[in-house]
């Protein structure tokens, strides 16, 4: 195969994967549902092969369990494990900012600042899906700037698996004003420089998403 082919082959599959990891995400594939192959390649336009290929990542991401002679699926977590991952996330994410708020260049931050006005207009839109988007990539630009890839990657790992509940945690209309301006003090104490205040907004930000996710699990059980 030629670079060409391969490089091609490559971006397709990551383009699958982005596209997957949207209906996973927004639950458009329920927790505990089977993927199914013929139905996936018709809705995203692929052959199986960049769809099994999309699927590996994402297994490796947590997005999707395997299982041996049954195949994939959308994995189900249990509230405990929802409390757990949360907790641990809340940890990295408040080292991550501290560490943040002393590495952060002035082109960072710019890009932050717009970022932030794009979320409050996402949110003016009721515009969940861009929201959400936009919302990763401020926490995502926090984790990078910490400068530390050892904190960054598994802070990546445990975030892959709570994508979905992060993106439902906000389908409350008093929750999801809250996280806006929990947001906007977060870029504040990050222009100041506060590393323990934005450690401790992120901490507590964390906190309340991993309630409300608790709170939807059990008013859906």
């Amino acid at each position: 195969m030629t670079a060409g082919l391969e490089v091609a082959r490559d971006n397709l599959q990551q383009r699958v994967a982005v596209r997957l990891r949207e209906l996973l995400i927004h639950g458009t594939i329920a927790p505990g549902s089977k993927l199914n192959e013929r139905d996936l390649c018709e809705q995203l336009g692929v052959s199986r092969t960049p769809l099994r290929e999309a699927v590996r990542l994402l297994a490796a991401e947590g997005l999707v369990s395997l299982d041996p002679g049954r195949g994939a699926f959308a994995p189900t977590l249990s509230a405990e494990d929802v409390k757990h991952t949360f907790d641990v996330l809340g940890v990295l994410e408040g080292m991550a900012a501290e560490r943040a708020a002393t590495h952060i260049t002035d082109g960072e931050l710019a890009e932050m600042r717009a970022l932030q006005l794009e979320m409050q207009a996402a949110f003016e839109r009721r515009d969940l899906p861009g929201y959400y988007r936009l919302n990763a990539r401020i926490h995502d630009a926090i984790s990078e700037a910490a400068r530390n890839p050892v904190l960054r990657n598994t802070w990546q790992q445990l975030n892959a698996r709570m994508h979905a509940f992060r993106f439902r945690s906000n389908q409350d209309e008093t929750k999801w004003a809250r996280a806006l301006g929990e947001h906007a003090a977060m870029l504040q104490a990050l222009e100041a420089r506060d590393g323990t205040a934005l450690r401790q907004l992120l901490i507590e930000h964390l906190q309340r998403k991993r309630d409300a996710v608790l709170e939807q699990m059990r008013v859906s059980n």
